[in-house]
Order: C-alpha cells, then structure tokens, then sequence
C-alpha cells in the first residue's frame, strides 16, 4: 500500500499561481506514474498532468503552457506549477500513482481544493 498526501490548494485570484505537492510513502517500488486529476463540482474526475518516474509527462491541453507537472525521485514528491490560474480551474485535486501509463493508478490522495475567483 502507498500513501499520497497534498498541500498547497487554496484561494487566488484569476492570473495568479499556486503549487500542489503530493507526498507519498509506503510500498512505492511499483509506482511508476504520477498523476494529478481534478474533480470540479457536478463534474467527473478528470486528468490535469501526469509523469513517467523517467519523467516523460503528458498535459492536458486545457492546462498546457500554465501548468507543469514534475516530481522529485529522490523524496517521492510530485508537484503541479499551476500559473495563470482562471476560474474553471476550480476544483478539488487529487493526486494519483499507479504503474501504468493512459490508466489511473490504484492510489489517491484525499484531495486539495484550489478555489480561483474572478
């Protein structure tokens, strides 16, 4: 079993930056993909970014030239730079590990809201 824990959500202001971490800990020897996924409400979950433990990434386009995804190996923390955040970005996100990369990992973290006004 892994843990996921994240930090870092909170309120800001449309065109502002915040950065998510996710720490995870316990059985990490399988997890080769790293992902954040963000559920907003009445929506489903869906994929924001995610990182090969070679650091290939994917980003969805939605996202793609203000968020970045990148993990550190070493301490088993992968982060998500978020800038120029606009109001649809409001959500509460999770992060994910799993072995397999285009599939969701086995292990969530319980989720950090980010709440972006207008």
């Amino acid at each position: 079993q892994a843990q996921l824990v994240e930090s870092g959500g909170g309120l800001v202001q449309a065109g502002g930056s915040l950065r998510l971490s996710c720490a995870f800990s316990g059985s990490t020897y399988d997890i080769n993909v790293l992902g954040w996924y963000r559920q907003a409400p009445g929506k489903q979950r869906e994929l924001v970014a995610a990182i090969s433990k070679g650091g290939v990434t994917n980003h969805v386009d939605s996202v793609k030239g203000r968020f970045t995804i990148s993990r550190d190996n070493a301490n088993n923390i992968v982060y998500l730079q978020m800038n120029n955040l606009k109001p649809e970005d409001t959500a509460v996100y999770y992060c994910n590990a799993g072995h397999w990369w285009n599939e969701r990992g086995d292990y969530w973290g319980k989720g950090t809201l980010v709440t972006v006004s207008s």
